[in-house]
Parts: structure tokens; C-alpha cells; sequence
């Protein structure tokens, strides 16, 4: 379903001790290689802000001016042409060097809105099967909006449309970031669908860090080093930020503390003073932004999502941390921190699904509900994760990717992704 080609690397881990007073907190600088002036200002920027810059500002973002970070294949795969899985590697790797693109999105390998459409492949699939297969009124009568927010990707997702003529009356995009509740208008009460495609794993995240294991969380920020205009570093800070709040709420980090008995307390408080261990979480408040934003202008939307819900050979510190990644002349290399990245960086996170179904529930409203007691309203939404083989034998045709030897691609690969879905029921209000 998705496929990224890593080349692993023999990365050394970061591990450095600094002795730091409370609330001033930071890591040892690293050095940028181009200027951040327009990043990080004279004030520091939490981390969230800094990666979606290094990812979508307008001049020096990964995606906004870099349409070739996604790629369009020249002609479809002939699965049953090859012999087997090597064959098929072998294909791959020389469609991936033979491309200056980092990587193609899933359905380049094989009412609605899509959130980040890539080169609108996706939707021209969508649209070319309702058009040959939906009755006539469906296709007539149908719209398909893409919200991009990279100009580039927006241009060529029109071009990639509009190579059907009956497509393009049908089909919009809107150059915009989708978890900005001003780009939506009024709310949309009619039923549709949303679907998002690699998607979570490129939206911001935040960053918190404790120093050792009985010890408070605090927000992580990203500011320049007070003698240099170049390099970077963390401060940490007590938790303030709505959406970090939000966020660990939702996963419960705090409970926990709340809940552990005094001589429970007391023992791990000496055990992190004789072991103290620095703690980090990446937290997806970019996701939880983004699905507030969907439930309150689209509240009966059905979603479809697919992820990566692990990363191979991650040498970044942290709970869900991301890897950083760039291609130069046909190879991929990771970046050992990701204040590395300088524009040029593709920086994607894996997906907690069982975090990501807590976030939809919780903004559907129904986890808030559970607070209160003394409420005995049932879910507002019905869902479900598979992992991608499943969701392929159940939903795809995979007669269609079997080569000579009976290895399936599409069922036998991609491993590390799955599906999301998740669909409003009855108890909406």
C-alpha cells in the first residue's frame, strides 16, 4: 500500500548529560545548514511549529515547492509479468533510481474530500471507477474536493485529473492547510467522505521531555543558540500549550502519577535518583488538530485512513519518533536529529492506531463524555483498524498484483501500515 525505500544507516545515537538548572533545560546545538532566520526568530517556536515550517513553509518547505518529492509512475506495474519477489524489488529499486522523487504515494504502486492528494492519482482512480462501474446519476452528480496545501501538488493534481475531460466539472482543489478552521466555511451536514492517505504521518507533532522517570513533563521548544544565528537548540518548558495538554489528556500520561500510592511514589522517586532515565514522547497534536477541525465542519464524514504504524532503523530519541529523511542522486540517508532537517528533509512519523481511534473519539465528543458519569450516551462513531493485507483481501483486488510465483505485493509487503475507518453512528447528537 505504501511504500518508502530506507537505506539503513549506521547512525550513532545521541546521548549526552547536561547538568541544567530547573525549567532551563537543553540539548547540545545543532549546527543548520542553511539560514533559519525565517524559522526560529529571536523567540523560541515550539516544535510542532518548527517541523510543519521545515515541511510547508511557502519558500523553503519540503512539499510546497518541491513537486517532485512525489512521484507519478510512467505506466502500471505488470504484476503477473514478474517472476517473484526479487523481480519485483528489483523493479522497484530502478523505478525509485531512475526517479528524483522520494517516494510514491500508495495508490501510485497500485460526495468526497481528500486530504493531501499527492499528484491526484487517488482521485482520478476514484473518479475512472465511478464512471465506469456507478450508475450514471452517481458520477453526474458527484464532487470531489482535494484540500492541498503544497501549490505545486495542487497544480499537478489538476493536470493528473483533468487527463479525463468529464473529470474536471467534478473535481476542485483548494490550496490550503485542512487544520485551519477558517478554510472550510460553513458546516457541511450531509454525509461524505474523507480520505486521507499517508497523510498523518507528515502532519506537525509536539515534543515533551522529563528528566527522569518521577519527574513532570515539560514542552519541548526550539530557539536559536544565543552565539550563533545557525545552530538550533531544545529549551524545555512547564506545560502550557492547549493542544499538548489536550493531547497527553487523551493518552492518559498523567493518570499514572495521579493514581500511584505513596510508597509506590516513593520507590520509584529513589530508583530514577540512583537510574535516572531522560524521557521522551512525540506527541501527534498536528492529528488531533486536524480531526477537530473535520468533526466540526463534517460531522457525518466517514473516514478513511492508512499509515505507516512502525518505522525501521529509527535513530531519533523518543516515544513515536520520526524519521528524517533525504534523497541525493538516487539514495535515501537519515538524519540523526530533527533539527537536521533544512527544508530538504522529508520528516514522517508512525502512527499509533489505537491513539488515533482515542483522538477520533475524542473529538466526536464522546470521549469528553466519559468524564462525566453520570452520561450514558453510546459512541458517536464506529470503528475499525486493519492491517493493510486485510483490508486488501477484503476491499481491493489482489488478483490483479500476484506474479509467476504466487507472491502478492500488495498482501505479502507493506507490513508496517494499516487502515483506519471509522464511521458515524446513529449517535450523532
Amino acid at each position: 500500500m505504501l511504500c518508502r525505500i530506507f537505506a539503513a544507516k549506521e547512525l550513532p545515537l545521541l546521548f549526552q548529560t547536561t547538568k541544567v538548572k530547573p525549567f532551563d533545560y537543553w540539548v547540545p546545538p545543532f549546527q543548520a545548514h542553511f539560514s533559519t532566520t525565517h524559522i526560529v526568530g529571536d523567540k523560541p517556536v515550539l516544535v510542532r511549529d518548527f517541523i510543519h515550517s521545515q515541511l510547508y513553509d511557502p519558500q523553503h518547505g519540503y512539499f510546497s515547492q518541491r513537486s517532485g518529492s512525489v512521484g507519478v509512475l510512467e505506466k502500471s506495474i505488470k504484476f503477473n509479468q514478474l517472476e517473484g519477489r526479487k523481480a519485483y524489488m528489483k523493479h522497484l529499486n530502478k523505478i525509485y533510481k531512475d526517479s528524483s522523487v522520494s517516494w510514491f504515494t500508495p495508490v501510485e504502486l497500485f460526495k468526497i474530500y481528500e486530504i493531501g492528494g499527492g499528484s491526484g492519482t487517488c482521485a482520478k482512480g476514484i473518479m475512472d471507477y465511478l464512471k465506469l462501474n456507478a450508475p450514471a446519476r452517481v458520477y453526474n452528480n458527484m464532487t470531489y474536493t482535494s484540500v492541498e496545501i503544497s501549490p505545486s501538488l495542487a497544480k499537478i493534481q489538476r493536470e493528473t485529473v483533468g487527463e479525463v475531460d468529464s473529470h474536471s466539472s467534478k473535481f476542485k482543489v483548494e490550496c490550503r492547510d485542512a487544520a485551519d478552521r477558517s478554510g472550510w466555511g460553513e458546516v457541511e451536514q450531509q454525509p461524505c467522505w474523507v480520505i486521507m492517505l499517508e497523510v498523518l504521518d507528515n502532519l506537525p507533532h509536539d515534543l515533551i521531555y522529563s528528566k527522569d522517570q518521577n519527574s513532570p513533563w515539560m514542552e519541548v521548544w526550539v530557539e536559536k543558540q544565543h552565539d550563533s544565528r545557525e545552530t538550533l537548540c531544545e529549551v524545555y518548558k512547564p506545560l502550557q500549550d492547549t493542544l499538548i495538554k489536550q493531547c497527553i489528556e487523551i493518552m492518559d500520561l498523567d493518570k499514572s502519577q495521579a493514581t500511584r500510592s505513596s510508597a509506590i511514589s516513593k520507590a520509584k522517586s529513589v530508583w530514577s535518583k540512583i537510574f535516572p532515565k531522560p524521557q521522551r514522547s512525540w506527541l501527534p497534536t498536528g492529528c488531533l488538530q486536524l480531526l477537530e477541525v473535520l468533526h466540526s465542519v463534517l460531522p457525518k464524514m466517514s473516514l478513511i485512513a492508512s499509515d505507516f504504524s512502525y518505522l525501521p532503523d529509527v535513530r531519533i530519541l523518543g516515544e513515536r519518533a520520526p524519521l528524517v529523511s533525504t534523497k541525493k542522486d538516487g539514495s535515501s540517508s537519515d538524519c540523526s536529529s530533527y533539527l537536521d532537517a533544512r527544508g530538504d528533509a522529508d520528516i514522517f512519523f508512525p502512527t499509533d492506531f489505537l491513539l488515533l481511534e482515542r483522538i477520533d473519539h475524542y473529538c466526536s465528543g464522546w470521549l469528553k463524555l466519559q468524564k462525566d458519569e453520570s452520561s450514558k450516551k453510546g459512541k458517536k462513531r464506529r470503528t475499525i483498524i486493519l492491517d493493510t493485507s486485510s483490508f486488501m483481501e477484503e476491499f481491493g483486488l489482489p488478483s490483479k498484483t500476484r506474479t509467476k510465483d504466487g507472491y502478492n505485493p500488495l498482501l505479502d509487503d507493506f507490513k508496517n501500515t494499516k487502515f483506519y475507518l471509522s464511521v458515524p453512528t446513529h449517535n450523532t447528537k
